[in-house]
C-alpha cells in the first residue's frame, strides 16, 4: 500500500455546552466508516489557518472567524481511499457561543458528497460510545493540548 504525506489541517469545533462536532465519513474504497473533525488538505499558497477556515466553511458552513490562530501538530497515520497517509497535521480549535450550531455541507466537492454521511455534535463524554472508528483515536488527548 502506498504511503504518502498530504499537508492537511483539522478544526476541533466546540459548542457552548462543550460538545464536539464530528463528521461521519464512508471510505469510498472499502466502505469503512469513521468519525473525525472537519478538515482537509492545504492548497498550494495557503497557510494552515487559511486552509482551516476554508475547510470549515466547505464542510460545515460554520463561521470561520471562530477558529483561533493557535494550533498543534498531531501525527496522523490513517488508511483512506486505498492509500496510507502518515505525517503531521495542524489541529486548530474553534469555539461557538451557542449549542449545536446548524451545519450545512454546501461546499463539498462532488466526490465528497456521497461519502459524508452525517455531522453530529457529540458530548465529550460520548466519544467512547461512538459506533464507528474515531480519528484520530487520541482526540481526547488532543483536546487537552488545545486547552480544552
Amino acid at each position: 500500500m502506498e504511503t504518502r504525506h498530504r499537508p492537511a489541517v483539522r478544526v476541533v469545533c466546540l459548542d457552548a455546552s462543550q460538545c464536539i462536532l464530528l463528521l461521519r465519513w464512508r471510505d469510498p474504497f472499502d466502505g469503512a466508516i469513521l468519525w473525525e473533525p472537519p478538515g482537509g488538505g492545504i492548497e498550494p499558497g495557503e497557510s494552515p489557518l487559511e486552509a482551516a477556515r476554508r475547510e470549515l466553511v466547505e464542510e460545515t458552513g460554520l463561521d470561520p472567524a471562530a477558529i483561533g490562530e493557535r494550533w498543534i501538530d498531531v501525527e496522523r497515520d490513517i488508511v483512506w481511499n486505498g492509500s496510507r497517509f502518515a505525517g503531521p497535521e495542524q489541529f486548530f480549535l474553534a469555539r461557538f457561543s451557542t449549542d449545536r450550531p446548524a451545519v450545512v455541507q454546501t461546499g463539498l466537492l462532488p466526490d465528497e458528497q456521497p461519502n459524508l454521511l452525517a455531522a453530529a455534535w457529540i458530548p465529550l463524554s460520548g466519544l467512547d460510545a461512538l459506533p464507528d472508528r474515531l480519528e484520530p483515536p487520541n482526540l481526547v488527548e488532543i483536546l487537552g493540548k488545545l486547552g480544552v
